[in-house]
């Protein structure tokens, strides 16, 4: 149950319009889990009967018709919200392939074990296969892959990003950095490192602040006293559990604390000093064995391309220099 105080920022989010991706409705509602969850992401073009009831049936990181798919990518989380603009891009480039693009945007870590598994999936009551032809992920992880001999390199490198602390609007615990994250009692909600790449990063940039101390206390001994909850995918979780009053402040990437703020939602952000963040560097390649390895090489060059680096710079990313 929302506080009072909960609906009344939400209700004011979502009573004016704001500017957000194409494809997306101008106004937010909360009762639309995630509350920018609302099937313009979907790239299928016969959708048959619509399904769609909050928290119960409500699919929010699978994409487009998998029967008729020309194309699979496995895309890390961490952009879910730019996949729509980036996917109606690519479509305009290659009509033949516009309704036949299918994308999950899973954390990478679950979507290598997915493609371990061939493919196959469950949620809830539904398991189906969709086997990837193109994966992505930070790229050490892509790079492992491509040693294990389950992706093919060399990989392709097309952006990065920086963590941000994100928090309700107004931030009213007061957060100021990475110090105030160790503060017994402040509710965290924080990437799991079991399922999370990004949680490597976080590590290292609390390590930068404040010590392996800082580290232990936000992962070890917060988790033990229950003030730190660990995500599965701190995506989707991190931004709606700070709606809902379950957490006042967590790690996530910088890009989705803007994207946030673009849809209107009613949290904030709290930047990290250069010298204490970390940088992501995001890398993709074809998988082994791909069904379909020409349509997977055309969307790996279109990331490359000048519109697809607007699009991620829409959203803070940045690009990848070595």
């Amino acid at each position: 149950m929302l506080s009072a105080g909960w609906r009344t920022l939400i209700a004011m989010a979502c009573a004016t319009s704001v500017q957000v991706m194409p494809g997306y409705a101008s106004e937010l509602s909360v009762d639309r889990l995630p509350p920018w969850q609302n099937g313009a992401n979907n790239p299928a073009q016969d959708k048959g009967l619509e399904f769609t009831v909050k928290e119960a049936d409500n699919l929010a990181d699978f994409h487009g018709d998998v029967t008729n798919a020309r194309l699979v990518l496995y895309v890390g989380g961490n952009y879910f919200f730019a996949m729509a603009p980036l996917v109606a891009a690519f479509e305009a480039k290659h009509t033949d392939l516009k309704g036949h693009i299918y994308y999950e945007t899973i954390p990478p870590g679950l979507l290598a074990r997915q493609m371990k598994a061939g493919g196959r999936i469950t949620v809830g009551n539904m398991t189906w296969t969709a086997k990837p032809d193109a994966y992505f992920s930070g790229l050490m992880a892509v790079k492992r892959l491509i040693e294990a001999g389950e992706l093919v390199g060399p990989p392709t490198i097309y952006a990065t990003n920086q963590l941000a602390i994100m928090v309700p609007k107004g931030n009213p615990a007061g957060v100021k950095g990475l110090a105030d994250l160790a503060r017994p009692g402040l509710k965290l909600a924080m990437p799991n490192p079991e399922f999370e790449g990004v949680a490597r990063q976080i590590k290292a940039a609390l390590a930068k602040a404040g010590g392996d101390a800082l580290v232990k206390a936000v992962y070890e001994t917060k988790v033990a006293d229950g003030t730190t909850l660990l995500t599965r995918m701190h995506h989707r979780q991190t931004p709606v559990w700070l709606m809902h009053g379950r957490a006042e402040a967590g790690m996530t990437w910088r890009s989705e604390t803007i994207f946030q703020e673009q849809a209107g939602l009613p949290t904030g952000r709290v930047d990290i000093p250069a010298d204490q963040n970390a940088t992501g560097i995001y890398a993709g390649a074809v998988v082994k064995d791909a069904i379909h390895p020409a349509e997977a090489k055309l969307w790996l060059d279109f990331l490359m391309s000048d519109e697809a680096k607007a699009i991620f710079a829409r959203y803070g990313f940045g690009e990848y220099r070595p």
